[in-house]
């Protein structure tokens, strides 16, 4: 966990965040994908973070196979807006940083998770 939050606070302070190296921006993404796991604990919905990580949460019908019927997908940058709260999940949707499909992908209710 230190590691991620240290992680999360270079990538917060970094005046240009392209230039954040690759491993911390990667640390920083799975802390935050854990911390919603365990806030939002189950297997009904899928959030993808490529080629950082992914993880299943939101209590609900739980995926066993195939493609998950609920799924979240952004990449690194947009992902911790979200989970910082810089970034909205409604500007993240308009805006295309986010897709997301299924009755249960919006995550609005776990968002952010570390302001």
């Amino acid at each position: 966990m230190a590691d991620g939050e240290q992680a999360l606070a270079v990538w917060r302070a970094a005046p240009d965040r392209s230039q954040v190296p690759r491993a911390v921006l990667a640390t920083a993404v799975r802390y935050t994908l854990e911390e919603l796991a365990a806030r939002a604990p189950g297997r009904s919905v899928e959030v993808r973070v490529p080629p950082h990580g992914a993880v299943q949460c939101v209590e609900g019908p739980r995926h066993t196979r195939g493609t998950p019927t609920n799924v979240v997908e952004t990449d690194g940058a947009g992902w911790l807006g979200l989970a910082t709260g810089e970034l909205t999940w409604e500007e993240a949707r308009a805006g295309g940083a986010v897709r997301a499909s299924g009755s249960r992908s919006d995550l609005t209710s776990y968002l952010p998770l570390l302001p």
